[in-house]
């Protein structure tokens, strides 16, 4: 199969990117670590690019507290020489529910999501008895298409629920093992007409929170043009970046990695696939973030 129309570059390292910008929006899951061990050459990059006056923030859908995915980060063994500051899909959500005190809500979602939670005003209940539903995952966590979701789902949104969404991600890498994400039900959710509040990427509040920390690390304001975000998933990282003006590298070796790494090597044929019906076009690609 022919390449995409202008295809984009594929770079060997960030090093041949860095000169051009001023502050990296970087991806944590997939580019970072697979969920059970960090990727060394990833994080060496991002100290790199900081040794050299750049700003790095990471921004993870992840549907917990920053703190506590930083905790994780540490011990995965990356360590805050890689970054200046962090933001989740969990923070954005905790702003959700704080400005909602006393409303009870139901939530969905594994028990190390529960610190989403701490020191607000937020009544966990029964669906039944909810003002609206937050989900931060599937439970049980080992289900694999969201169709399994379909009866609860739709009796959530006859009764009109909005359904707010901790982590917009469709699945999420962990070892060689592909995980349904909370943003595969919101699909669903959706299809079956209800209302979706989504609080991590590709929406424009959690990049306007990053850019926040950028300016204040910077002292200055952040042009979009000399911003660089790093991810893997096109649907996310990629259509997010554009939409606030910054330019984007996809990184194979993440949630598309059997398609596009099958062997440890980029496919060229498979990345044109995969991008001719990809949401957002990255302005270059690279098989493993590394300088």
């Amino acid at each position: 199969m022919p390449e995409i129309i202008d295809a984009p570059p594929i770079i060997e390292g960030l090093s041949s990117l860095a000169d051009q910008f001023e502050v990296l929006l970087c991806d944590v899951w997939g580019v970072l670590h697979n969920g059970l061990q960090a990727y060394p050459e990833a994080a060496e990059a991002l100290r790199r690019f900081r040794s050299r006056g750049g700003t790095v923030i990471l921004i993870s859908n992840a549907p917990r507290p920053h703190e506590a995915v930083e905790r994780r980060l540490t011990q995965l063994g990356v360590t805050r020489e890689a970054y200046d500051d962090f933001v989740t899909s969990g923070d954005l959500t905790r702003q959700v529910v704080a400005s909602r005190p006393g409303v009870p809500l139901h939530h969905m979602g594994p028990a190390r999501d529960f610190r989403l939670f701490d020191g607000l005003d937020a009544p966990r209940v029964a669906p039944e008895e909810a003002q609206y539903f937050l989900c931060t995952g599937p439970m049980p966590e080992d289900v694999h298409s969201a169709e399994y979701f379909r009866g609860p789902l739709s009796g959530l949104a006859r009764r009109g629920l909005e359904f707010v969404c901790a982590n917009p991600d469709l699945v999420v890498e962990k070892g060689n093992e592909l995980l349904l994400c909370a943003g595969s039900l919101a699909v669903l959710y959706e299809s079956l007409g209800g209302n979706v509040l989504y609080a991590g990427k590709p929406h424009r509040p959690i990049y306007e929170l990053a850019l926040s920390h950028a300016k204040r690390r910077r002292g200055s304001t952040i042009d979009p043009a000399r911003v660089l975000a790093i991810g893997d998933a096109p649907r996310t990282d990629i259509a997010g970046a554009h939409a606030i003006g910054a330019r984007s590298l996809l990184v194979a070796k993440g949630i598309h990695a059997r398609e596009l790494m099958p062997q440890g090597t980029l496919l060229r044929p498979a990345l044109a696939r995969m991008l001719a019906d990809a949401p957002g076009q990255p302005d270059a690609v690279i098989g493993e973030l590394r300088w």
